[in-house]
């Protein structure tokens, strides 16, 4: 059994899951380094640490924003990964000072470096020189790179690296979870939607409010459906962010029409959101993935996903489950709003797809894809 140290941020509740099933998998020993709790600057995320059955530490650190920069120092890796004694070790990203101590320190030892990466060819730090220099740097000293999906590895094929050092490990939520919730929401329809005060029928969004989201986008596209529309189907932004204020100030403009702001929804009570509403709009302007797209079709929710999102290639077929659109384009955006609010009926079809789809991308079928990357790479 091969004993894989995985490197990274913060115990988000959308990786305890995947971490617990690969835990359970049986011919990988995991343990997992995390270099922060949460980031309180960013996410008001619950910490479910009762529902972790992995093997884990937390780095004492230290934060701060500078300007758009998010500075995290860490110390006690050194020994952290001395103790776990890693026969392959997983570093999920390269913007931290950690993840070059831990390359430096497999380097040293003669360890496999894998590399989780997620970035596409829509990263916005994409183009900045001093950016591409350290990507580079980074990416030349690891053994192989695990993906979430097709934009990723494409994104790694374009700068160089050899498809044979490319794994893909299934981006994924624990469906079940989102599933049983949004059938929940639906049997207890009235007293959910009172409870919440939500909407009868709504389009939803759910992330940051920040412009690189695309949320001005959603909100112009909003007020250029068919006013009929609008007067029966509200926009629910469920998230929080710097732009609400002004998002809200815009809204109140929009006649006929309801713009609804709940604030940030924890993960619990998300699939009750998903669960009434029409449809899922992620308008992103630059997305790794968007693992809410994952959740929304565990929901049994059509989807209309920005190509920026790197869930789109492998999540959304045009016309069967959703749409894809162009990040930035409110017209587009507008026109396929319109278009799936119009057709109830093919709004049902597609989000029975979606639920169909989305059994192929869960907890397992990521586990698969670790296990083979640590295989290979350790034979080597």
């Amino acid at each position: 059994m091969k004993r894989l140290v995985i490197l990274t941020e913060i115990i988000s509740p959308y990786r305890i899951p995947l971490f617990n099933a690969l835990a359970e998998q049986g011919d990988i020993s995991p343990h997992v380094i995390f270099l922060a709790e949460t980031d309180p600057t960013l996410r008001q995320w619950q910490i479910y640490k009762d529902e972790i059955r992995f093997s884990y530490q937390v780095l004492s650190s230290w934060r701060r924003r500078v300007g758009s920069y998010n500075v995290l120092l860490n110390w006690g890796l050194g020994r952290a990964l001395g103790s776990a004694q890693p026969d392959v070790i997983m570093c999920g990203g390269y913007n931290y000072l950690a993840s070059w101590q831990s390359q430096f320190w497999a380097r040293m030892r003669n360890v496999p470096f894998l590399l989780w990466s997620e970035s596409t060819s829509y990263d916005s730090r994409a183009g900045r020189p001093w950016v591409e220099f350290l990507k580079t740097e980074f990416l030349k000293n690891c053994a192989g790179f695990v993906v979430p999906g097709i934009s990723s590895k494409e994104y790694l094929i374009s700068r160089g690296h050899k498809e044979r050092s490319i794994f893909t490990g299934r981006n994924a939520v624990d469906n079940n979870l989102f599933m049983l919730g949004a059938e929940s929401a639906r049997q207890n329809a009235a007293q959910v939607r009172a409870e919440l005060n939500l909407p009868q029928n709504y389009f939803l969004f759910v992330g940051r409010l920040v412009r690189e989201k695309g949320v001005f986008d959603l909100l112009s596209a909003y007020a250029r459906l068919d006013p009929k529309i609008r007067a029966v189907v509200a926009l629910v932004f469920a998230g929080a962010g710097s732009e609400r204020p002004q998002l809200e100030e815009q809204a109140r403009l929009i006649m006929p029409g309801q713009v609804c702001f709940p604030g940030f929804v924890h993960r619990d009570q998300l699939a009750a959101y998903y669960g009434l509403a029409q449809m899922l709009i992620l308008p992103s302007h630059t997305e790794p993935w968007g693992l809410v797209v994952n959740e929304a079709m565990a929901c049994g929710l059509p989807v209309i996903v920005s190509r920026a999102a790197g869930c789109a290639a492998d999540l959304v077929r045009d016309s069967w489950n959703g749409k894809t659109v162009i990040p930035g384009d409110g017209v587009d955006l507008s026109r396929s709003m319109q278009y799936l609010a119009s057709q109830p009926t093919l709004c049902q079809t597609m989000g029975a797809r979606s639920a169909e789809h989305i059994l192929h991308y869960s907890p397992a079928s990521w586990c698969d894809g670790i296990a083979t990357a640590v295989e290979r790479v350790g034979a080597r």
